[in-house]
């Protein structure tokens, strides 16, 4: 194809995923409370643990809002969250059936598995996040620890917080993905990521610094760790493989 006939399917596809997260966002409207209970769990259970730090004589939990129009903003972002999660697979299709034209015949057989694939680590890894959730609660909102400061978070930083984070650990644990990709087309072997072992920490190491949304060395290492073991893995199915 020319160039304008890539940018004309380029834009195609374009409008399909948008299509697609668009519909996703309308069934996110309707899952919102849910979700958002999922996502609000984590604080709770912190505020009945550490009642001190409850500004509320019941430890009662609770997350606050500054202004009219922050919670109906918070449906909407969080529904928009929740449409892209939907939409992923439809999203990961197009995105590989776009760069299908400049593979091979025997790459293209890798579209299944690439998508099934990526939807399981992104799972994983979304999974991860919310599971180490409350003990990053623990570590970042316990330093705290005085009568004198009590635990008031904005809806708004709170759930933006909660999906950026889910969104980093999706996206780092599709990692090993991209490095098996390298190897099947013969980009990397198991000679390289071996003599690439320690640059390949340091990488990792300044990713999770960069796209960890707080920052925390606690966060950092619980998504450093996976990526260790994923890298290491990476290794011995490439040698497996013979590659």
């Amino acid at each position: 194809m020319t160039l304008l006939e890539h940018l004309g399917e380029l834009r195609t596809r374009l409008v399909i995923c948008i299509a697609a997260v668009g519909l996703g966002a309308i069934a996110g409207w309707f899952l919102f409370r849910p979700v958002f209970d999922l996502l609000t769990n984590p604080f709770c259970d912190f505020v009945h643990h550490h009642p001190e730090l409850s500004p509320s004589a019941n430890t009662r939990c609770g997350l606050a809002y500054f202004s009219v129009l922050e919670p109906f903003l918070v449906k909407l972002k969080l529904s928009f969250f929740i449409g892209l999660a939907v939409a992923l697979p439809v999203v990961l299709y197009e995105f590989w059936a776009f760069i299908t034209p400049g593979l091979t015949a025997r790459e293209r057989r890798f579209a299944v598995p690439f998508v099934l694939s990526s939807l399981v680590l992104f799972a994983l890894g979304a999974l991860f996040a919310i599971y180490t959730l409350p003990r990053a609660l623990n570590f970042l909102l316990g330093f705290a620890g005085t009568t004198r400061l009590f635990a008031v978070l904005s809806i708004d930083k709170y759930i933006g917080f909660i999906t950026l984070l889910i969104l980093a650990f999706g996206v780092s644990f599709e990692f090993p993905l991209v490095l098996m990709s390298l190897v099947l087309v013969g980009v990397l072997d198991s000679r390289r990521l071996r003599s690439w072992r320690k640059q390949a920490i340091l990488f990792i190491a300044v990713f999770a610094a960069v796209i960890t949304p707080s920052q925390d060395w606690f966060t950092m290492t619980a998504m450093m760790l996976p990526l260790v073991v994923f890298y290491e893995l990476t290794i011995v199915i490439a040698r497996l493989l013979k590659k």
